[in-house]
């Protein structure tokens, strides 16, 4: 039996942290996990900023409100969900995948949640679990599943390297390059076809 594992931000849905960068004005919070391996570092970094702007969950919210899935990402998912168990490995929070969720057929996710004080300013975040895809897809593993996985960043390498099969999807020059024993797509159909073929 097989689960195939996505990442959601810029595999699916465009990066929340550089759409939210670009509505205010904020260069600084572009900073993603293509950019930053450690996930503790960027996340203390982004606080830092929001609480330095006066910025809560709500304004980040917002922004996510007005994002789309990237085009033909909801079809890919529609498909790939056809033919094997899918669940979507996030990095980020349930307080903003909700509404990305429903704009992709509500798909199953697995995420970290945010701390956020009663004035709706975001004070720190708890993570599901340490190393969450790769200690997910350890634990699929354990309980008789065969996984692959896709990913753009970083932080999904783990993932890929433990899977059956691992691709990267949309990535960067510098990960293709550091990585180049998994396959590189950048179009939805090769990265279906990839994922097909060890069905």
């Amino acid at each position: 039996m097989i689960i195939t594992c996505l990442d959601l931000e810029g595999v699916l849905v465009p990066e929340i942290w550089i759409a939210f960068a670009d509505t205010v004005g904020i260069p600084e919070l572009r900073r993603t996990t293509r950019d930053e391996p450690d996930y503790d570092k960027l996340m203390k970094y982004r606080i830092a900023i929001l609480k330095e702007h006066g910025l809560g969950l709500r304004e980040i919210q917002d922004t996510i409100k007005k994002i789309d899935p990237l085009p033909g990402a909801k079809n890919f998912l529609d498909e790939l969900r056809s033919c094997c168990q899918t669940i979507i490995l996030s990095d980020t929070f349930s307080q903003f995948a909700a509404p990305l969720m429903e704009k992709l057929g509500q798909p199953t996710i697995f995420c970290n949640e945010l701390i956020v004080s009663d004035s709706g300013e975001i004070t720190g975040y708890k993570m599901r679990c340490e190393k969450s895809k790769l200690t997910t897809v350890k634990a699929l593993q354990s309980i008789g599943f065969e996984t692959i996985a896709s990913g753009d960043s970083f932080n999904d390498l783990g993932m890929i390297q433990a899977s059956k099969a691992g691709f990267l999807f949309r990535s960067t020059e510098k990960i293709i390059k550091e990585y180049p024993q998994y396959p590189a797509f950048t179009e939805y159909s090769e990265l279906l076809d990839a994922i097909k073929k060890y069905l």
